[in-house]
């Protein structure tokens, strides 16, 4: 990839996003993930579909949408520098944390910075994350 060109990404298990802009961007060495939410992969023909109900189901589908992402851009957890997480209800910052420590306990580097924020998503959407990945 040229260094001066941005590249939009788009892993296959997502669909086009449905307003103007990309699931990620990379220029460079810098890759950025957009806000990725727990729906499962796309299906041509079908509206997206949550993981499940609840805060489990969906945090290990955001995380593995926003590592199909960091995949299709090049990237790894081992390269993302900022985290940002965006959760509906304050109630879930405790279970977020226990699923998080345990996805990333094999991380070789150090983790990456994180922010968690409380905001509202469409209806049945209890998180969504975005990362930012340094390559090289």
């Amino acid at each position: 990839m040229s260094d001066h060109l941005k590249t939009a990404i788009t892993p296959p298990t997502h669909t086009v996003p449905p307003a103007k802009f990309s699931h990620g961007v990379r220029k460079g060495n810098i890759l950025q993930v957009a806000g990725q939410v727990g729906f499962l992969p796309a299906v041509a023909g079908q509206a997206p579909t949550p993981a499940g109900p609840t805060l489990r189901e969906q945090t290990l589908q955001t995380l593995a949408n926003v590592e199909a992402v960091l995949t299709a851009g090049g990237a790894s957890w081992e390269d993302v520098v900022m985290v940002r997480v965006y959760l509906t209800d304050t109630a879930h910052f405790a279970e977020l944390n226990d699923l998080y420590n345990a996805y990333f306990a094999d991380l070789e580097q150090p983790p990456a910075a994180r922010t968690t924020v409380y905001v509202g998503l469409p209806a049945g959407l209890l998180i969504e994350i975005d990362a930012l990945a340094v390559l090289g």
